[in-house]
């Protein structure tokens, strides 16, 4: 697969998320694709109930910018620094940023990710 095409999926997937789109952003993934998100916790099926993740993301935030500082390819994954920023339902401002690794099989489609990131940062940013 070319590195363009995998920069195409990867900026996919950070587009549906700024879009709140729970059935777009699922679509970019293997039918059998795991999520590690974030690294540490239990991986989770993409298509068996993951749609509520987008689903979190609209009960908290009225807007979310992902913000891809670069995608670097090699293979069939790519890795991603990213910074979120985001204005939640209250009117709070969070900003929060890591790393996700990217593996695309060979029909094009997401077969895992890991993320990188400190959720407990997102959610102090919330609460101050």
């Amino acid at each position: 697969m070319s590195q363009e095409a995998i920069e195409t999926i990867v900026s996919a997937y950070f587009a549906n998320i700024a879009a709140m789109n729970p059935e777009g952003w699922v679509e970019n993934f293997a039918e059998d694709a795991v999520s590690h998100d974030p690294v540490g916790e239990p991986p989770v099926k993409v298509h068996e109930g993951y749609r509520e993740f987008i689903g979190q993301l609209q009960a908290f935030f009225d807007k979310l910018e992902p913000i891809t500082e670069h995608i670097f390819v090699a293979s069939n994954e790519a890795a991603v620094k990213w910074t979120m920023q985001g204005i939640s339902k209250s009117g709070k401002s969070v900003t929060f940023e890591g790393i996700t690794t990217f593996e695309i099989n060979e029909v094009g489609k997401i077969q895992s990710t890991r993320a990188y990131w400190n959720p407990a940062k997102m959610v102090a940013q919330l609460r101050a």
